[in-house]
């Protein structure tokens, strides 16, 4: 068998014509027997899948002939082959869904008005010049930070995407609008938005990690500002940086520690619970929130 990988990219970019662009997209992507998801918007394009190494190489290389797609960077991770259960390929007026597409201008070099963008040795060069001064904001979904995240981030009360205009609306962050505000998420796509939406409610020092988690955990792994594992968009769940990755998270039902999500047999449930290898090979009441199988989360993009 080949080896498998996976690939999460974005790239924002004008695109005319969405339609076309995804009857392309899983054209090439089904001609490789790829699977995974791609939205693409009037904003551009997002994406993660997985499948043969040289299908990939191949998939990125036809994507990256398009114009827009040229610069997009594409971070590439070791899989298991049934990370995904088929290909989805959709059209939607944002491709990561914030709930504000007419606060996103983009053009061909992307996002107009987000947040600076720092490379991870220049996130450690802001650290090492204003010290404590410097936030870390999470731009993820609050469970996902379960896991992992930067050291004395702030973590937003946040179940989707959705949340976060409502959360930097609150006023439980205006303290922090005369601060440098460090975003951050997964590959980057969430702070591309989160950091324009920040900027026009009054932030007004917003940076952005280039290439998100997946970049600093890349350069540093466990031995800088980030802590514990990286939740990701697949059957995995959880990845790891290196073997010195530190456990933080708890287990909801024992306190112990844990890193392994369990998602909700129950349909209209469906809520992802943090478990030790113990509680869940015990948990099994018939209660909807107790009875636990290991599987795909549906979840918003990285």
């Amino acid at each position: 068998m080949e080896i498998q990988k996976i690939i999460l990219f974005y790239g924002f970019t004008p695109i005319e014509d969405p339609q076309a662009i995804q009857l392309w997209q899983k054209t090439l992507a089904e001609s490789l027997n790829l699977k995974g998801r791609i939205l693409i918007s009037t904003h551009g394009i997002n994406g993660t899948l997985g499948g043969d190494m040289s299908a990939l190489k191949k998939y990125v290389k036809q994507t990256k002939s398009y114009p827009g797609f040229k610069k997009i960077d594409f971070k590439w991770s070791d899989a298991r082959g049934d990370d995904f259960p088929r290909l989805m390929v959709k059209v939607r007026d944002e491709i990561v869904s914030f709930g504000a597409p007419e606060e996103i201008k983009v053009d061909k070099n992307g996002v107009i008005g987000g947040g600076t963008h720092l490379t991870p040795e220049q996130v450690n060069e802001l650290v090492a010049a204003r010290g404590d001064e410097v936030v870390f904001f999470d731009g993820r979904n609050a469970f996902e930070a379960k896991v992992g995240k930067f050291k004395n981030a702030v973590v937003p009360n946040t179940r989707t995407t959705h949340d976060f205009i409502k959360e930097i609306e609150s006023g439980k962050y205006d303290h922090l609008k005369d601060k440098p505000v460090v975003s951050y998420c997964t590959g980057g796509i969430r702070c591309e938005v989160l950091s324009v939406l920040m900027k026009n409610r009054g932030f007004n020092e917003v940076y952005q990690i280039k290439g998100g988690i997946v970049r600093y955990g890349e350069k540093y792994a466990d031995k800088e500002l980030w802590e514990g594992s990286l939740y990701v968009f697949d059957n995995r769940m959880v990845t790891d940086f290196s073997i010195d990755t530190v456990t933080i998270g708890i287990c909801e039902r024992c306190g112990t520690s844990a890193k392994e999500f369990y998602n909700c047999s129950n349909l209209r449930c469906r809520e992802l619970t943090l478990l030790c290898d113990s509680c869940s090979a015990e948990y099994k009441v018939e209660d909807c929130k107790h009875t636990l199988g290991k599987t795909r989360h549906s979840v918003p993009s990285a």
